[in-house]
């Protein structure tokens, strides 16, 4: 064990020889797969910030916007599953390069769009460029932990979506007060070709960083190596038997989860999408103010997601710490509907739905792998997340379409209180035998 650093003093004692293994991996791992989807979820949705400025220089409807920003979802969708099987055959290493790469080259493309169609057609191809990054990267990390370490791998993972906002925001506001009219050129054009470098740079990174499985990883010794190995193939044996790849799509609880998913991600995403017009909506006008007001939902929800998913690992348990978060995003949604114009309130109501969104979500992907194996986790988890961004592409169209029809963003917002609340129902469903692990 000799190629194991030593622990710091305070974490010396009682520290298993598996525990700081699974460290050294997570040490490895996570921090750049963080990095990575920072990147993607920052090039997912910094729409929302160049719609401050992009609809009134391309006299786009509330509709065109939501429409534009929920195509993604579609190609997204299509495209979903099959990248999955393709990454399982071929390797995570080669594939989410190409996902990274490909879809940083039609992010930053998205700065030349001038027409409806046109950006509707970028969104669409962004969506199917991304497609497969994060069931990919979820599946990738079943290869390297065992459930009873995933809620907080997965939780500390999926913080690059709150800490795309608390950085991306900021950023993005200051892209936009400091590049407008630069060499003739709007802000919001310069925001999508600056905010695409660094998924090229990490799409690049992943050739020479990352390796396909623990047998290929050389910074692991032959006993880490069999440690790993015997404790992952153990908890696959355990896992009812599902792992070929038609159980993904005939098995009942997958589809549950789809539901459950969609109801949880409508949440998520109407929170990503309009956290800046909702704010705009209050009375601040600088997007810089709004790119740093909108910083404050984040940094509770990173804090919330973290804390709540390592007890649930500690408590072995899956579906609560799903489903309660999930009725405070709800709750959110609510109290933000209900802040007429209050900017104070309005960020009460933001930050009680990003936390709870953030954290369910966090907890959810525990659930999928923790009965499903090999081919079927492969599919599984990808038509689980295809089902649930359909979310993304029917709420910010319905909140677009809606906003035009009223003028307003309450009678959606309550809707969607509702459906993410059916989604904590759903999560229930699931038996707690079959999850908690």
């Amino acid at each position: 064990m000799s190629q194991i650093t030593t622990p710091p003093l305070e974490l010396a004692s009682d520290v298993s020889a598996e525990d700081l293994i699974f460290r050294k991996i997570a040490l490895r791992l996570v921090p750049f797969l963080f990095l990575c989807y920072l990147a993607a979820y920052l090039d997912r949705v910094n729409v929302g910030f160049a719609k401050l400025q992009m609809q009134k220089e391309l006299a786009f409807s509330e509709t065109v916007y939501g429409f534009g920003a929920g195509i993604f979802f579609l190609g997204y969708v299509l495209f979903e599953v099959p990248s999955n099987i393709i990454l399982h055959k071929v390797g995570a290493r080669l594939w989410l390069a190409r996902v990274m790469v490909t879809w940083a080259i039609i992010s930053a493309a998205t700065a030349f769009v001038s027409t409806p169609t046109a950006f509707y057609v970028m969104r669409f191809l962004l969506g199917v460029a991304e497609a497969g990054f994060i069931p990919g990267v979820l599946l990738y990390l079943t290869f390297w932990f065992p459930a009873s370490r995933r809620g907080r791998i997965t939780a500390l993972f999926l913080t690059a979506i709150p800490m795309a906002s608390i950085f991306g925001g900021p950023l993005s506001g200051w892209i936009l007060s400091v590049a407008s009219g630069a060499h003739g050129v709007g802000g919001w054009r310069w925001l999508f070709l600056i905010e695409a470098i660094p998924s090229i740079v990490f799409g690049v990174a992943i050739l020479f960083y990352l390796d396909n499985s623990v047998e290929e990883a050389k910074w692991l010794n032959p006993s880490e190596k069999r440690m790993v190995a015997a404790i992952i193939a153990g908890e696959q044996e355990d896992k009812e038997g599902l792992s070929e790849l038609r159980h993904a799509f005939v098995s009942g609880r997958v589809w549950l989860l789809g539901a459950a998913y969609f109801c949880i991600a409508s949440g998520i995403y109407i929170v990503s999408f309009w956290i800046p017009t909702i704010i705009k909506q209050t009375g601040v006008t600088d997007p810089l103010k709004i790119g740093l007001l909108t910083a404050i939902p984040y940094l509770v929800a990173v804090a919330t997601m973290i804390t709540v998913c390592a007890h649930g690992d500690r408590a072995r348990e899956r579906r609560w710490h799903t489903a309660a978060p999930a009725v405070i995003c709800a709750l959110g949604l609510a109290v933000t509907a209900a802040s007429t114009g209050n900017t104070i309130l309005a960020l009460i109501g933001l930050t009680l739905a990003a936390a709870g969104a953030s954290t369910s979500q966090a907890s959810f992907w525990t659930l999928p792998a923790s009965f499903l194996g090999g081919a079927a986790a492969a599919a599984g988890i990808a038509l689980v997340n295809s089902l649930g961004n359909i979310a993304g592409f029917a709420s910010t169209y319905v909140v677009g379409w809606m906003a035009d029809l009223t003028h307003s963003n309450v009678t959606s917002l309550y809707l969607f209180a509702g459906i993410v609340s059916l989604g904590a129902i759903l999560v229930l469903m699931i038996p707690a035998s079959l999850v908690n692990r």
